[in-house]
């Protein structure tokens, strides 16, 4: 739930995402693609005000 709240998307999202049943778009599949490779600064880009 957490990771969906970062996010700003519905829980039901991520668990389609987490199940195959659809596939990110856009911003949300680059901003999973950057995640991957570098958690901690998404993080850190998502806490800052």
């Amino acid at each position: 739930m957490l990771f969906a709240l970062m996010l700003g998307v519905g829980l039901s999202t991520v668990r389609n995402w987490e199940q195959r049943r659809h596939e990110p778009q856009g911003p949300a599949k680059a901003l999973l693609c950057i995640a991957d490779k570098e958690p901690n600064a998404v993080i850190k880009a998502l806490h800052t005000k």
